[in-house]
């Protein structure tokens, strides 16, 4: 079981800093079919070109992945909602940030996570309280899907659920 406590306090710190200056905290949506339109994820990344401090990272918050992209960055990164809210959440608790930004923006991340504990993310009314905590986070940032097209695939998907329950 991961215990944040355990973590010397210098390596906590460098963590935290570095994650200051290259991490990020994401939501994402993806169509799915089956009994609500969209899965919702959250994800904690950090990107550099050297994998040590990434590896180090995996190693001391035990959970996430590690991949590299073509152009040899390597990426860390942390998309399981129980490691999120076990690992990830803990650590940054106990190792804040100094810039405002991501404390703005790791405090939406846990809003977000709540949300999606607590399973109101399986509803339009969290979808809503998703999109609006999302509107907030990473100066805005570019999005695959932007809300209208959310919207409306959730509205596409209640009208053939209106039609599906008719037929049946």
């Amino acid at each position: 079981m991961f215990n944040v406590k355990a973590i010397p306090s210098h390596i906590g710190w460098y963590f935290a800093g570095f994650t200051d200056g290259e991490g990020s905290f994401n939501v994402s949506f993806r169509p799915k079919e089956g009994l609500f339109p969209w899965k919702v994820g959250l994800c904690f990344n950090v990107s550099q070109r050297d994998e040590v401090i990434l590896s180090l990272f995996k190693r001391y918050l035990e959970c996430g992945t590690m991949r590299q992209r073509r152009d040899g960055v390597w990426y860390f990164e942390v998309n399981n909602l129980e490691a999120i809210t076990g690992n990830v959440i803990p650590f940054f608790k106990r190792f804040g940030f100094l810039s405002a930004k991501k404390k703005r923006d790791f405090a939406k991340f846990i809003e977000l996570a709540d949300i999606m504990k607590n399973r109101r993310h399986l509803t339009v009314e969290g979808i809503n309280e998703v999109l609006a905590v999302r509107s907030d986070m990473n100066d805005g940032g570019r999005h695959r899907y932007d809300d209208e097209a959310i919207l409306n695939r959730i509205r596409n998907w209640k009208s053939s659920e209106t039609v599906r329950q008719t037929i049946s």
